[in-house]
């Protein structure tokens, strides 16, 4: 088994570990409502800091490249009241047609 595979196997057992470490601690008791809004909040946090890491992000620079012009095509169509398929749909077309004429 190289480092890789143990690497994988660590976080999976740590994610179950945590995973069932939430119903063990509350034990069945409701969570106060300032928690649960906490918890609703952390999804699309955690994937707007993905998007913008994997967007931006290069080696701790700020770049501008082709993902950048089709996550703002997709920001201008969702502003505009766009269904987000649509607005998938364009940023991905954006981003092919900068890396194909850029």
């Amino acid at each position: 088994m190289n480092t890789l595979w143990v690497a994988i196997l660590a976080v999976t057992l740590a994610s179950a570990a945590i995973k069932a470490a939430g119903p063990v601690l509350v034990g069945g008791r409701e969570l106060p409502p300032r928690v649960n809004a906490v918890i609703a909040l952390l999804a699309p946090a955690l994937l707007a800091a993905l998007v913008v890491t994997e967007t931006f992000g290069d080696d701790g620079h700020l770049v501008l490249d082709e993902k950048a012009l089709g996550v703002g095509a997709a920001a201008v169509a969702l502003m505009l009241r766009a269904p987000v398929l649509l607005a998938v749909a364009l940023a991905a077309l954006v981003t092919a047609l900068a890396r194909l004429f850029g």
